[in-house]
């Protein structure tokens, strides 16, 4: 450790005392400086760490006002972008009025049209099959032809205003919702189809059908337009349609399933829009409107409605509705 001192025998007593004093006043003495160093690197500790804090409080202050500021800004904006809102939902809500407004006007007068065109053109399609029936023998082949020509013509204008009504009946004439078993609309579209059914050789099945909460009429409808379309875009087979039903997120989602010629993909978008056709008059009759009322009873009841097929093998038409009582299935 190394000799800070040393005693020398014999021991003197006086020079004994005298160092063991100084030695004594000399640890008291280095023990109080180490007392004052320590105090004293407390208070430069306690100093930095004080001038430490004003500094991170004077950051904390600068951050605390850029926060501020950027959040006045973005409280304006946000007020800004609320009045902008609620304007553009008041202008939405006064469009949606006005175009619901329309739609009905339109829907009545297209009703109210068809209606009144019915008579009309059914007493031109009487007198021109009456002219036909007498004059028979007295014209030539042309003339005949060309009262044919118009009888047909009366026959399709009258078929395209029964499905104009029809169309228009879908918003305008629409009944009160209610739990409807769908095996009993797809029983009465079956029937009404039954003429065609039998002349086609079709065969035409279900499996369980749920209960949904809708119009029983309209989804009859619905059914028979399918239906109807299955059969009539027929292949060399003889028709097969399928319907079947399953519960998917928290509604029912039915299957119309064919095997008849199909779709070309390319075309499925016109499929719904009223008037739309992808045949000739010749090849398959119709007025390009059977769809677009299917579409129109589906979204009525909320639901969805869309085609899955391929050309030569068949379509699949499928469409959700809601459960009776709103209850998912």
């Amino acid at each position: 450790m190394g000799a800070v001192d040393y005693l020398v025998k014999p021991l003197v007593p006086i020079i004994l005392r005298a160092k063991v004093t100084s030695f004594v006043d000399l640890f008291r003495k280095t023990e109080q400086v180490k007392r004052q160093m320590e105090q004293l690197r407390g208070l430069e500790r306690r100093e930095f760490e004080r001038r430490l804090a004003e500094e991170k409080l004077r950051q904390s202050e600068a951050r605390y006002q850029a926060v501020q500021r950027a959040n006045e800004e973005l409280e304006r904006r946000v007020c800004e972008r609320t009045s902008e809102l609620e304007r553009e939902g008041a202008e939405r809500k006064r469009m949606l009025a006005e175009l619901t407004r329309s739609n009905r006007e339109l829907e009545q007068f297209a009703y109210v049209a068809s209606h009144d065109l019915k008579e009309p053109l059914r007493k031109v399609r009487i007198y021109l099959q009456l002219l036909e029936r007498r004059c028979r023998g007295q014209l030539d082949e042309e003339a005949g032809q060309f009262i044919a020509y118009a009888v047909d013509a009366a026959e399709r204008m009258q078929n395209l205003i029964q499905d104009l009504l029809a169309y228009a009946r879908v918003g305008s004439r629409g009944k009160p919702f209610e739990a409807v078993d769908c095996a009993a609309p797809f029983r009465e579209a079956a029937a009404n189809l039954e003429a065609a059914i039998r002349e086609s050789g079709a065969a035409v099945t279900c499996g369980p059908l749920p209960t949904v909460w809708a119009d029983a009429t309209q989804l009859a409808q619905l059914f028979q337009n399918l239906l109807g379309n299955a059969i009539k875009f027929r292949g060399a087979r003889p028709p097969a349609v399928h319907v079947e039903a399953r519960g998917e997120g928290g509604e029912w989602l039915f299957a119309v399933r064919d095997n008849g010629i199909g779709i070309d993909p390319r075309f499925v978008d016109r499929l719904f829009v009223i008037f739309q056709r992808l045949h000739s008059q010749s090849e398959y009759p119709g007025t390009g409107i059977g769809l677009a009322i299917c579409k129109k009873i589906v979204e009525r009841h909320g639901g969805r409605i869309w085609v899955e097929t391929k050309p030569g093998e068949g379509a699949t038409f499928r469409f959700t509705l809601p459960a009776a009582g709103g209850q998912p299935p």
